[in-house]
């Protein structure tokens, strides 16, 4: 583990997204509501939200940091779900992990609701979109 005791404490900010392709079918199921697991979005959303508070228990060598706020949200498109991850703390180190971590098991959270209809999905594309320090 990094030791970062000698930085300075900064507001930070990490904004991650990924992509869930999936059939369209089964994005109309999202949107419907008609999953047999009940409401995908909402239960992915929650899931994200407590991945990013849990990053420090799910990456070994991750800070543990007091997160001040942790948003998921979702973008359906024709055969895709979208997900955008924001974290932020105040603290000596950036919150790059806990958005990452918040996008994929938000992701993982819907590929568990919806394998029963769509044996296809496809994760892909989780990466970090912005980070900044003030």
């Amino acid at each position: 583990m990094v030791d970062v005791a000698d930085k300075p404490v900064t507001r930070r900010e990490a904004i991650a997204t990924g992509t869930i392709t999936m059939a369209p079918s089964t994005v109309a199921l999202i949107t419907e509501n008609g999953l047999p697991k009940g409401d995908v979005l909402a239960v992915a959303r929650i899931a994200g939200i407590q991945a990013a508070k849990q990053t420090q228990h799910l990456i070994p060598l991750c800070h543990q940091l007091p997160l001040s706020f942790a948003r998921v949200e979702f973008e359906l498109q024709q055969s895709a779900v979208v997900i955008t991850g924001t974290v932020r703390t105040t603290a000596q180190t950036g919150v790059e992990m806990e958005a990452l971590t918040a996008v994929s098991v938000a992701a993982l959270t819907i590929y568990d609701m919806c394998k029963a209809v769509d044996k296809a999905m496809e994760i892909s594309n989780v990466r970090l979109q912005q980070k900044t320090k003030e």
